[in-house]
């Protein structure tokens, strides 16, 4: 790809060979509306997320009583929009022939448009906005988006069909892989759900469904505090000035990185001094954690932390082992029995340290035993970050690509 500036009409980033300005023209001289009726073929959705796609594939409950009667006939190549949701997004080419809700607007290009191209730029952020203006109706909940208002819009697009063909090639490919990183994300997601469910003894139990080869011994429950002693070395001397903060989704992690440069306190001499391998429990509540979340510190040799956590280290036991089975139910049972429903202080549950300390763990007897769980569950967080650090990266490269090859 190549770099033009300087000129009207020409966006920042091209595919090699392409040189002229890109032409105005308006939707009304590419696209016409089509009022074709059909009952008998398979139903497609269009949604801001995902486009069209079969309704088929939705989670969503097709009405079964519904009359079809009505629906409006989509070839492969149709631009299809959702007249009600245009202005977030709801269009997209169809890659597929069925038919749509009569509340949709179905569009056919002429020759001189590449649909797959078109999929992208009707979603660009400048034209979402045109929408939203010549929609109909007093409140975004009640605009629609006629076509003969559709049609009126100016847009910019290369005169060169085989220019669209390549950027709207570009950016499937780009959605093939963000896809493919996404499944595979969704699946690795679901399998750790079910072996830390499947993993480590359920209830009273002190065995577990699923165990490496070899082990057959029942666990034992022990007492954190058996196992584990609380850190409150203060950071007097300023060893850090690095301010932590619990994620449940990343762990311990820079508080200034995660807050937009926004430390509760610049002054972190009264914090609680964190190194590397020691674990910190922040009872705050969330969605993601509902009884706070508990991290060992990988990423730093040492930060510092809010004296409302909770800090220990580990004196026996696999530290791998621990960081899994505090993601486990049994683990949050173990916590609700100290922390009452009542007990919520501005999202903070009200543990005390001595409690906190006196909470079950269940564990294999046998050392290998943990250390082959961590292992296990290690790798697969790796596997997990992986995916979620490329899905990122491509999400990114997608809206940099969105901005920088259209006008």
């Amino acid at each position: 790809m190549a770099e033009q500036h300087g000129k009207a009409l020409v966006p920042q980033i091209r595919f090699a060979g392409f040189t002229d300005p890109w032409e105005q023209r308006k939707l009304g001289e590419l696209f016409e509306e089509s009022d074709e009726r059909a009952s008998d073929r398979e139903i497609l959705s269009v949604s801001v997320a995902n486009g069209i796609y079969p309704a088929s594939e939705s989670d969503r409950e097709t009405n079964p009583g519904a009359s079809l009667a009505n629906y409006k006939i989509v070839h492969f190549g149709d631009v299809v929009y959702n007249s009600m949701r245009m202005w977030q997004g709801a269009v997209d080419a169809s890659r597929y022939d069925g038919i749509v809700s009569p509340a949709y607007v179905v569009t056919r290009p002429n020759s001189e448009v590449y649909a797959r191209f078109f999929a992208r730029l009707l979603r660009q952020p400048m034209l979402l906005k045109q929408y939203q203006q010549v929609s109909q109706g007093n409140s975004k909940d009640t605009q629609v988006l006629k076509f003969d208002d559709f049609a009126s819009i100016g847009i910019s697009m290369p005169a060169s069909e085989n220019e669209q063909r390549q950027i709207g090639a570009f950016f499937d490919r780009l959605d093939s892989l963000i896809t493919l990183h996404q499944r595979k994300y969704d699946k690795l997601c679901v399998l750790k759900k079910s072996m830390l469910d499947k993993m480590f003894p359920k209830g009273g139990s002190l065995y577990p469904e699923i165990r490496f080869a070899g082990f057959t011994d029942p666990w034992e429950q022990r007492k954190l505090g058996e196992v584990a002693r609380r850190v409150t070395r203060k950071n007097e001397n300023r060893d850090s000035d690095l301010p932590l903060t619990i994620s449940a989704q990343y762990g311990l992690v820079d508080q200034r990185t995660f807050f937009n440069n926004q430390v509760a306190s610049k002054d972190m001499s009264g914090y609680f001094l964190l190194r590397k391998g020691e674990f910190a429990y922040n009872k705050s509540t969330s969605t993601d954690s509902p009884w706070g979340a508990i991290k060992r510190l990988e990423k730093y040799d040492m930060g510092c932390v809010s004296t409302l956590y909770i800090c220990f280290e580990l004196l026996s036991g696999d530290p791998d082992f621990l960081v899994t089975y505090y993601e486990t139910d049994r683990w949050y049972k173990a916590v609700q029995l100290i922390a009452a429903e009542g007990a919520r202080n501005h999202g903070l549950l009200n543990i005390a340290p001595d409690d906190f300390f006196e909470t079950q763990i269940c564990i294999p007897k046998r050392i290998d035993e943990q250390r082959q769980i961590g292992a296990f569950f290690d790798r697969l967080d790796s596997l997990i970050t992986l995916h979620q650090r490329k899905l990122e990266l491509l999400r990114n490269i997608k809206k940099s690509m969105l901005d920088k090859m259209f006008v």
